[in-house]
């Protein structure tokens, strides 16, 4: 295991300079943004004392959609002027697309991904496409290993970031026995590289919040069987965009959140089984969607109040879920939107 420990920079302003204070600095809040980058991956993650991690960059192209959105969210409602970390989960393009186009439009300070392998089987343009991102990070990115573990500064409640999977290994099985470890049904192996997902699990306080790229069936069994070192989750995104080739039921049974957010798009995810998995967590209050499933009937998906998106994409707003979690870890609310309703969460500390 390795031990990381990350300060935001401080900068020391004049005399009589007031400093623009980032989205969770002004309250020592957390804050976590999921960005609608239409069916890819975009969490943009910012600290109580503004440090900020954006997590996959959604699409390159479409007019730079995905990339403007970004910006948006990172400068008009996190009120960031530069980013500090930008972190790769995996080798496809909806979740790399646009670190090289962001680099170019906004200082980026660390890069951090699983590795970039030699090449990869299901993406032919692999090597020209790759060559921005190294481009951009000066080939000097920062390979993650599952077991990783690093404290982040806040000036107060701890927080901390594990490296839970990557590279299809797993952190040690450590934990209380998986009740669901006998239903698990493998499936043949995933050679594409959605199996070699870095999955990450953000402590604050009581509140943990579980985010696993695109990681597929197996090694999500793999993670959580016999035993489950995960404990049970407050905040899941949901794995792959919510589709059937992820989202195993011994694993998100296992985790058994209380609030769930979808990263997907109108044609893109949001698969019946999964959503049928997640209903069936006990614990489970709301599930959020990007978008509205449009293939998919109303009483197969979340209720329209959880849902931000429900255009196709040609009309699409872009509109974003938000969770800020208190100061002290002891609570959390979600919305959609700027102007959203809040709705509040207790985070579970006394089932962890």
């Amino acid at each position: 295991m390795r031990c990381f420990v990350f300060a935001a920079c401080l900068f020391v302003l004049g005399a009589g300079v007031c400093p623009l204070l980032s989205a969770g600095e002004a309250d020592g809040t957390l804050d976590i943004y999921f960005i609608d980058v239409e069916g890819g991956a975009a969490t943009l993650i910012v600290t109580p004392v503004g440090e900020s991690i954006l997590i996959d960059s959604g699409y390159p192209d479409y007019n730079g959609r995905d990339r403007d959105r970004i910006l948006d969210t990172l400068k008009n409602e996190a009120k960031l002027d530069h980013l500090d970390h930008a972190v790769v989960t995996h080798w496809h393009l909806d979740h790399y697309g646009n670190h090289a186009s962001l680099a170019s439009m906004i200082p980026i300070d660390e890069y951090w991904d699983r590795g970039i392998p030699d090449a990869l089987k299901e993406d032919k343009k692999f090597q020209e496409r790759i060559g921005a991102y190294r481009a951009a990070t000066q080939n000097k990115s920062n390979k993650l290993s599952a077991g990783d573990v690093f404290e982040l500064d806040t000036k107060g409640t701890p927080l901390k970031i594990t490296v839970v999977t990557a590279s299809r290994e797993v952190i040690a099985n450590r934990g209380k026995p998986n009740p669901f470890a006998d239903q698990n049904e493998p499936k043949p192996k995933d050679e594409s590289d959605n199996a070699s997902s870095l999955g990450i699990l953000l402590e604050f306080g009581d509140f943990r919040f579980l985010c696993c790229g695109d990681l597929t069936w197996n090694v999500e069994a793999k993670l959580v069987t016999p035993n489950n070192p995960l404990g049970k989750i407050d905040l899941f995104m949901v794995t792959h965009h919510g589709l059937p080739f992820s989202n195993n039921p011994v694993f998100v049974k296992a985790i058994d959140p209380v609030v769930a957010v979808m990263c997907n798009g109108p044609k893109k995810g949001g698969h019946p089984t999964t959503i049928a998995t997640l209903r069936s967590c006990p614990s489970l209050k709301h599930l959020y969607q990007l978008h509205r499933n449009v293939a998919l009937g109303a009483d197969e998906q979340t209720p329209p109040k959880f849902i931000a998106n429900s255009e196709p994409t040609v009309n699409c707003e872009g509109i974003g879920v938000k969770t800020t979690v208190a100061a002290n870890g002891t609570s959390y609310t979600v919305q959609i939107g700027q102007a959203g309703t809040r709705n509040v969460y207790t985070s579970r500390s006394s089932e962890h």
